[in-house]
Parts: C-alpha cells; structure tokens; sequence
C-alpha cells in the first residue's frame, strides 16, 4: 500500500504570549515572557504565586455567553485555536467531504477548573449531591474535539489523545497516520489545557515541580540555565490543519509544510523523572528519523521539551549529542517554553507550530532568560541563547514528552512537489 503524503494547510494558536498565530509569531522572535503573577485566585498562601496566563481572552467573540457556560476554559481555548487554523487552511463546504474531516485532539488534564469547583461547591454543602448538569460534559477530556466537531459538522474520526505533556504530539502522530493511510482527507489537530487553577498549581507544586522565582517570574522559565528550579505552568492551544497533499493541491490550498514522520517510545522508567541517560529520548528520535527515511544530518532545528527543570533539560541534551553525533553542534536547539511555559497537554501542538514558522520564516526563535552556564551541558551545543537566529530551516524536529515515561516527537519537512 502506497502511503499518502501529508501537509499541514491551517495554524491557529492561542497562547500565553498571543492570541492568534501573528501575535505567537511576534512574541517568539522578540523574545517576549508570558509569566506574571497569576490573576485567577489569591496566591498569598500558594509557594508558587506566578504562571503563564492566557490575556484579554474573550469567549464572547467565539460564541454567545449562554452557549459558553457549557464548555470549560480548556474547550473554549479549542475552539478559539480551531476556529482560526480552519479559516486559515480555507475549508468549506464546497471544497471538502466533511465525512472525511476527522478531529483528533490533545489534553492532559482536561476540564479541571469544572472539576475543583464542582466539588468545592458540594464539599460546602450539607451532603447532599448537588452539581450542575454540565458537570461531565464539560469536564471530560474528549469534549474538546467533540464540540469542534458539532461546530463545524466534521463526521470523521473524533477523540482525545491523554498522554499527559506529550498528548496533542500524539495527536499529530495519529492525525498523520489517519490520513497517510487513506482513512481521511483533512484532520484538525492539537491540544488545550486550562490548568491554571488552585488544583492545578496546587498539584504540581506539591511535587516540587514549578519554579518559585516569585521575585522575578518573568525571568523564571530558564530552560538550559544552571540556576533553574522548575517549569512555570501555562495555558492555552494550538491547532493545525493536516490534509492529504493531493486533496491540498487540487482545491488550491496555501502549504505550510510537510509532515515528514512521527515517532513515539516509553522511557519505561519512574513517574515524573526522566531516564539520566534519556534512553526513552534517544529511542523517540530514531524512530522518528527512521519513519521520515531521513538522517540525523538533515535535521536543522530541534525544538526541545526544554521544560526548565534540573533533570530533564541534561537528559534531553545528551540524548540529542547520543542520536546527532558531531552534527548535533550544527543543529539550532531551543526551548519556546522559556517564553510561553509548559502547556501540558497542548505544549506539544503549539510547539510544532513554532517549528514551522522558524522553517516557513527562516529564523529560529530564542531561548530567553539564560545567563548561568550549566556545566553538566555541552558547550558545542547552540541553544540559540537570548537572540533569535537567522538560517534556513528544511528539517525541524518537535520533541514532546509526558509524566509516565510518554515520548513524542514530529518532524517537519519543506515541501517539495
């Protein structure tokens, strides 16, 4: 069976640093910091009072207030990405088989605002089980897809990918796969999460996972720095548009790129750490390479997990030196979550977009916030520090990985006809 090739004709983004693609774009190469002191709930007894928050985030603009109080922020975030990369991809009516448009989608969490105020209104109650009738439909991780799919009348294949941060890559992957194989034309896909909540921040910081630079949060996601001391939690989403490059062609869509592989791989190790070694990594990028028929000297650019914590960003490094080799110094790496933190379940679609703007623009978006050298971190390595870098971009690589050992990774390729 002759695979078929797959492109990616639609982006829409909702971030931390911008509310739609152009604004993602400009916020990367300026090197802008989405961390602020968090404005959803009073901080003053939490450890870590700061994260990286959706802005001027309007529902309204979307759908009206009735409709918008079934859906938790995390699928209104869905809509509001998917809404664009559709308008951007040109789908219509006319121009698809909407039972060939399937919608697969990433999260992590899921409705866990929905969830933590639910059960505080029960737990302050006399007993009795009191809860809003949307409670499950709004909190359940696969209402994201679904309400995209009721939106726009998609009758193809629909469903949420949980693979905690390395959820929507695995979305991609199966989106790919879905339509290389003929099951669909066009897939919209990517991720959301809405987890900055007393539950979520609560959650994480009691495993000692979150930076507590309370002093300075803007500076506090510093991937690759010797003084970093955690992730900083983020929000919003991102979607992509894939499609079957000959149905692209004939209806005249703009291409992005083309989704040269995907590869998965279990570090099969520990709950939250990462494998020292990163074995798990070093198995997820061969397999990717391995599925795109490619070497490890055609990647230009590896947008890293690069979460900012001690553990994880050494183990990534030195798996990326075990797979490139002496090419690993001519690879421009970075981590966009020193800009926009880790959205968790949807890190790795907004991630994917940001490796296919750097391949679409010719210039890779910096690492911010690093000033201390780590020495546990080879020097040779350019991790593209402080200032974005200008070359030209024909392979990008997108790693994603998840708690419980979940590795992800999507490779990007120029499109040639």
């Amino acid at each position: 069976m002759e695979l078929r090739r797959v492109v990616v004709t639609g982006l829409g983004a909702l971030t931390p640093i911008g509310n739609n693609i152009q604004e993602y774009w400009h916020g990367l190469l300026n090197g802008v910091s989405g961390a602020a002191p968090i404005t959803y709930y009073d901080t003053e007894k939490h450890k870590t009072k700061f994260a990286c928050e959706v802005k001027n985030f309007n529902i309204e603009d979307y759908m009206d207030r009735k409709e918008s109080r079934r859906l938790d922020k995390f699928a209104q975030y869905a809509i509001a990405a998917s809404d664009e990369a559709i308008k951007d991809a040109g789908l219509t009516d006319e121009n698809i088989d909407k039972q060939r448009v399937g919608v697969i989608w990433g999260a992590g969490i899921g409705g866990l605002e929905t969830f933590q105020d639910e059960v505080m209104y029960y737990a302050k109650g006399d007993g009795t089980p009191k809860f809003n009738p949307f409670f499950i439909p709004k909190m359940i991780a696969d209402i994201a897809p679904a309400h995209i799919s009721m939106r726009n009348g998609y009758m193809g294949p629909n469903y949420t990918t949980v693979s905690a941060c390395a959820s929507s890559a695995n979305a991609l992957i199966d989106a790919f796969n879905y339509i290389r194989l003929g099951m669909c034309d066009v897939i919209i896909s990517g991720g959301s999460e809405a987890a900055v909540t007393i539950a979520g921040m609560g959650g994480f910081s009691s495993m000692h996972a979150l930076s507590t630079r309370n002093e300075s949060p803007e500076t506090a996601s510093r991937p690759f720095d010797a003084t970093r001391d955690g992730f900083v939690l983020g929000e919003g989403s991102g979607a992509l548009v894939l499609e079957d490059y000959e149905h692209a062609k004939a209806r005249g869509a703009k291409i992005y790129c083309e989704i040269g592989g995907g590869g998965m791989s279990s570090d099969a190790y520990h709950l939250t750490a990462p494998h020292p070694d990163g074995i798990g990594v070093i198995a997820v990028m061969k397999n990717t390479l391995r599925d795109a028929g490619m070497n490890p000297e055609d990647v230009d650019h590896i947008n890293t997990h690069g979460t900012s914590t001690p553990l994880g960003d050494v183990a990534e490094l030195k798996a990326i030196s075990a797979v490139f080799g002496d090419h690993a110094k001519n690879i421009n790496i970075n981590s966009t979550k020193s800009m926009t933190g880790h959205l968790l379940g949807a890190a790795g679609a907004i991630e994917a977009i940001a490796s296919i703007l750097a391949m679409q623009h010719g210039i890779i978006p910096p690492t911010i916030n690093h000033s201390v050298v780590d020495d546990k971190i080879d020097p040779s390595l350019n991790l593209t520090l402080n200032t974005p870098q200008k070359r030209e971009v024909n392979v990008a690589m997108s790693n994603t990985f998840g708690f419980g050992g979940h590795n992800a990774c999507v490779l990007f390729k120029k499109l040639v006809d």
